[in-house]
């Protein structure tokens, strides 16, 4: 009987991957595959989670001009054809985002950057003792951690973002903005994307984003779902980091707390009979039948989402390469960079 009743489960699934497969030519958001709650609002492209993992990754180039001529390894497939506009880089803090066009997608697409594998190990070490140590602005109750806000909202990233959408959208009009990253730059990602809805009023503000850790309390991820309801966090079989930091489900009031909604990637099967299913999880943010129901202990699912290497092409996080006389940029007193195809627009602060 067991037997039995395993290979019917496989069936089910694979026949939901069939129906989930059908919806992949809509980009946006079209009708959801394997979605527990269909009264829903969230829905999970599959095929959007495909390209945008493609942008999470060229961030990783380590030279900068590859990366702003859009020549680098990474540039190319589902991505080819993007249109830089700016690449933010903040030195001082080892920090980088860039902004751009995608014309596939009709969309001014925003990355951030993630950890690099020199310093993840220590970054992951460090996630475990991470606390809630700021109130957030405007939102009673909400906590987040002063680190991950820090990043955003009191570096270069933040006017260099925003400056870049702006024009991005005057050459464009207003289409929709992408915002996306992975590990660290995930994190970053969520208050950039809170940061325009909230604070910029920006309208068609999308987030998905891949690894990422949790961010703030239960309080905030509430708020969070109310101003960004389509949201997606894409996580990856055993991958550390959307664990950290801790789920304690014994204080749910006062731990951190993902906020919605969760898509969780992972095999299933046996032997031979092994394929990927991209399971949407509930829209409580911690679904215990997501990522939360197997152990995270693998820093390398940290590093490869969706087929696709998450990891950076050098060692050292923070030194710029690129050939200064063939790109426009402006640089501050600290050494922090805007390579910009029209720098006259905005300049680094």
């Amino acid at each position: 009987m067991k037997r039995c009743s395993f290979f019917q489960t496989l069936a089910a699934d694979r026949n939901r991957l069939m129906l989930a497969a059908r919806s992949r030519d809509a980009l946006f958001y079209g009708s959801a595959p394997m979605v527990k709650d269909q009264s829903s609002d969230t829905i999970y492209n599959s095929t959007l989670a495909k390209i945008l993992v493609e942008y999470a990754s060229a961030i990783y180039t380590a030279d900068l001009t590859q990366l702003f001529t859009w020549t680098c390894d990474r540039c190319g497939d589902l991505i080819k054809g993007f249109e830089m506009m700016d690449i933010i880089v903040d030195v001082e803090n080892c920090l980088e985002a860039y902004v751009g066009f995608a014309s596939d997608i009709n969309a001014v697409v925003v990355v951030f950057r993630g950890t690099q594998e020199n310093s993840i190990q220590n970054w992951i070490e460090d996630l475990l003792w991470k606390q809630l140590d700021l109130d957030y602005p405007g939102m009673p109750e909400a906590r987040v951690h002063r680190g991950f806000y820090s990043a955003y909202h009191n570096t270069t990233l933040r006017d260099g973002v925003v400056g870049g959408i702006s024009k991005t959208r005057k050459l464009y009009g207003d289409v929709p903005i992408m915002v996306t990253g992975h590990s660290m730059g995930a994190a970053i990602a969520s208050f950039c994307a809170l940061d325009l809805v909230v604070n910029y009023g920006l309208d068609g503000v999308k987030l998905m984003t891949f690894g990422q850790p949790r961010i703030g309390n239960e309080a905030f991820a509430s708020y969070f779902k109310v101003y960004l309801p389509h949201a997606i966090r894409v996580t990856n079989a055993h991958d550390i980091v959307p664990h950290l930091p801790p789920y304690f489900t014994l204080f749910p009031q006062k731990t951190y707390h993902h906020f919605p909604r969760e898509v969780w990637v992972h095999n299933v099967g046996l032997g031979s009979l092994i394929y990927t299913v991209e399971q949407i999880c509930d829209d409580s943010g911690e679904d215990p039948a997501c990522c939360r129901s197997v152990s995270g202990n693998s820093i390398l699912d940290h590093i490869t989402y969706l087929g696709v290497s998450m990891h950076a092409e050098a060692w050292s996080s923070c030194r710029i390469v690129m050939e200064y006389t063939e790109l426009q940029h402006k640089m501050d007193l600290y050494g922090n960079v805007i390579l910009s195809k029209q720098p006259d627009l905005h300049s680094a602060q």
